[in-house]
């Protein structure tokens, strides 16, 4: 569950942890917060390790906005035919669905389709969908 806020750009060694988590994304990545949009920044390592990656940041984060409307995003693949792969999305906010909705990939284009656009959770989604091998 990556905080809504985070733009994954690059993948992230594991070595940094002695056992690695379960990742929301698959594999830890680095990444930039949009929790400003107009002032989007890389936060340290240690940070988006501990934060980005995992969502959940709200009263842990400085930069996490008190009204956000949620806190994580969880992703998970439906399907995968080889010509599309349809995911589900959860927006979260206290560990309790606020949005859902369903997102199809088309490797040969490069093009999304679904209920949901959003830049974010569109990369966020495409960071899923590489840390499990599928071709984006």
């Amino acid at each position: 569950m990556p905080c809504p806020f985070f733009l994954p750009i690059r993948r992230l060694d594991r070595g940094a942890w002695l056992n690695p988590p379960r990742l929301p994304l698959g594999d830890p990545y680095a990444g930039e917060c949009h929790a400003d949009p107009a002032a989007a920044f890389e936060p340290p390592e240690p940070h988006q390790r501990e934060l980005c990656n995992c969502g959940y940041a709200r009263h842990r984060c400085s930069h996490f906005p008190e009204d956000a409307a949620s806190d994580a995003v969880r992703f998970s693949i439906l399907a995968d035919s080889g010509a599309t792969v349809e995911l589900i999305y959860v927006v979260e906010k206290d560990h309790a669905p606020t949005e859902h909705g369903r997102l199809v990939y088309v490797p040969e284009t490069g093009h999304w389709e679904g209920s949901h656009t959003g830049d974010l959770l569109i990369r966020q989604a495409r960071a899923f969908l590489e840390s499990r091998g599928s071709r984006v």
